[in-house]
């Protein structure tokens, strides 16, 4: 097999993949750009909106989970002898 032929061919292939990639991105974006809403409610994907009352309260939780973590750790790694 000629190794030039071969380069050639794989060369051919990757602009032709390069451009299928190029058109499913442009469908992609112009599928995003203009969403059809069905009616009724559209969900959101992602993260819950927490509003600043919430977010104090996780802090606050988190807070204590991790004193306690460290605390328990602290409990476990002093216990033990040199």
């Amino acid at each position: 097999m000629d190794l030039f032929k071969a380069i050639q061919e794989l060369y051919a292939e990757k602009e032709r993949l390069e451009r299928v990639i190029a058109s499913l991105e442009d469908l992609q974006r112009s599928a995003n750009a203009a969403p059809v809403v069905t009616g009724g409610a559209v969900k959101r994907r992602g993260r819950k909106f927490m509003d600043p009352k919430e977010r104090q309260e996780v802090s606050e939780r988190m807070k204590k989970y991790w004193a306690a973590r460290r605390k328990e750790r602290q409990k476990h790694t002093s216990g033990q002898g040199a």
